[in-house]
């Protein structure tokens, strides 16, 4: 934090100076930033992490849903029916048929064994006697006839116009392990989801390292080339006193001149990056766009990590695509399973309860209850046809692993060489930037003394920048290829543990002229 402090006070010149005087005028907000803030906003604010964690709770609700498949269904039907005419049931050929038997049998029939009716008697006499007894008879029969003709024989079993309120209930009993299938479906997809979202973490943590550090890299940068120019006036101004006193010639002024200029261009391209990359960290933490970020973690580079055999082993085990894949592979054996289970019958508990009607039949039940059974035997191979889809699936989404594993196994140790490069630059740019600032030393003294013209003090000086900046770039690739290697092997939330390790080196910003 000193050395941060030490910065904002050395780089307050005309940059920083104009930054301040606008924020103090228009109000526009700066924001000090930790890159630990920065991955809190990008957690809250990301619009794709968002969406990633929509996707978690619709496929966690998705997986609850299928449970209910197991449970009984019991609902409410309504409904009102017309037909054609009313139905009836004609039974006068009954009655034609039975009249004749009754009338013969009520007119000229004898008949005998009546038991005796009469409570008084029928100790004495228990069976009437025969004439008693057909005249009994006789008489039920005559009874029977008359009823039979004067019934109705023509029956109204349902009215034209008529409707019902049921509750129904439906429980499947076996379905051919289609339901079991569903649920595990459904689970796969849930943990699929939370992998999607692992890997929209990590990309969007390597988008952060990648403009938050670009940030940082693109301030540094400007604060080089605010240098360069200070250097550029100062060696200006020194070019014309030198020319008053009569020590150089106007060629030399001209030409700091035209160094003078140069700088001032590479001052406000430089500028002019760091606000565009501004502009591209707002977009990632979802801030307002008239925001100014002030990075305040600095570039940082390690001289050895682990090996690349090391990350390619929590690749496999971690890596959210890799996973995802694994979650296809399960997904295309479940649908195997449900396409072998349409050769299965579907059972199931059905049943209904009359709660409400109008006109309804009579003769209808009130409630019924039962098992029912669906068996499709032949449907045309069609079902055969799935299953060989099915299979194919399944192969093709092992070949889609072996891929994603070779080319994850190839990105990673890339990446692990890239950092090697980056370190090895580094390395060497170490030992430049000390020749470069003694070269620059040197070439000062010597212009002063008259024993060196102006160019080799602007070489001197832009020699310098050069490193300084390429040293920048060097710091800022091993930190995007850290978060990126990071990302491949499945841990992205592992890079503020590196670079918060005992070996890591940080950049802190050294001026040129004092």
């Amino acid at each position: 934090m000193k050395c941060y402090n030490r910065l904002l006070m050395l780089t307050s010149g005309i940059f920083w100076l104009s930054i301040f005087t606008a924020t103090a005028q228009d109000s526009i907000p700066v924001y000090r930033l930790s890159f630990d803030q920065a991955i809190e906003l990008m957690q809250q604010n990301s619009h794709i992490i968002k969406q990633a964690q929509y996707l978690k709770d619709e496929k966690l609700q998705s997986a609850k849903a299928a449970k209910g498949l197991y449970m009984p269904h019991i609902g409410v039907t309504a409904s009102y029916m017309v037909l054609p005419e009313d139905l009836t049931l004609d039974l006068t050929p009954v009655r034609d048929a039975i009249t004749p038997l009754y009338s013969a049998l009520g007119n000229y029939g004898n008949f005998s064994g009546v038991p005796n009716p009469d409570p008084a008697t029928n100790q004495l006499m228990p069976v009437l006697p025969d004439n008693l007894s057909t005249q009994a008879v006789r008489g039920k029969l005559q009874e029977g006839l008359t009823t039979v003709q004067n019934g109705e024989w023509d029956k109204m079993i349902q009215k034209k116009q008529f409707g019902s309120v049921a509750a129904t209930l439906q429980w499947p009993l076996y379905a051919g392990g289609k339901i079991q299938a569903a649920n595990k479906v459904a689970n796969i997809e849930k943990t699929e989801a939370d992998e999607v979202m692992r890997q929209k973490v990590g990309e969007q943590t390597s988008e952060l390292v990648e403009r938050y550090f670009g940030l940082c890299l693109a301030n540094q940068a400007l604060n080089v080339r605010q240098d360069v120019y200070n250097g550029m006036q100062r060696h200006l101004s020194d070019a014309e006193k030198m020319q008053k006193d009569g020590f150089i010639a106007n060629a030399e002024v001209l030409q700091a001149k035209l160094y003078h200029a140069q700088a001032d261009r590479e001052l406000k391209k430089a500028r002019r990056t760091a606000e565009i990359l501004n502009e591209a960290l707002l977009n990632t933490l979802a801030l307002e766009s008239d925001t100014v970020i002030e990075p305040v973690t600095s570039l940082f580079f390690l001289d050895s990590i682990e090996a690349p055999e090391y990350f390619l082993a929590l690749a496999l085990q971690k890596n959210p695509q890799l996973l995802q894949v694994e979650g296809k592979k399960k997904l295309a054996a479940q649908n195997y399973k449900v396409q072998q289970a349409d050769y299965f019958p579907t059972v199931a508990v059905q049943g209904m309860y009359d709660i409400a009607n109008k006109d309804l039949s009579p003769y209808a039940p009130e409630w019924m209850v039962g098992v029912g059974m669906k068996w499709t035997l032949f449907d045309g191979a069609s079902r055969s046809r799935k299953v060989k889809a099915a299979s194919f699936k399944e192969d093709q989404v092992n070949e889609i692993q072996e891929k994603a594993q070779t080319d994850i196994e190839t990105q990673l140790f890339k990446l692990h060489h890239e950092l090697n490069i980056y370190v090895e630059q580094l390395e060497a740019l170490n030992s430049a930037l000390t020749f470069a600032n003694e070269y620059l030393r040197i070439r000062e003294k010597a212009f002063h003394e008259e024993m060196s013209n102006a160019t080799e003090v602007v070489d001197a000086r832009m020699a310098l920048a050069q490193v300084r900046i390429e040293r920048l770039q060097a710091m800022y690739g091993y930190d995007l290829t850290l978060a990126r290697l990071l990302q491949y092997a499945g841990i992205p939330e592992e890079f503020q543990s590196y670079r918060q390790r005992p070996n890591a080196v940080m950049e802190c910003y050294q001026p040129i002229v004092k």
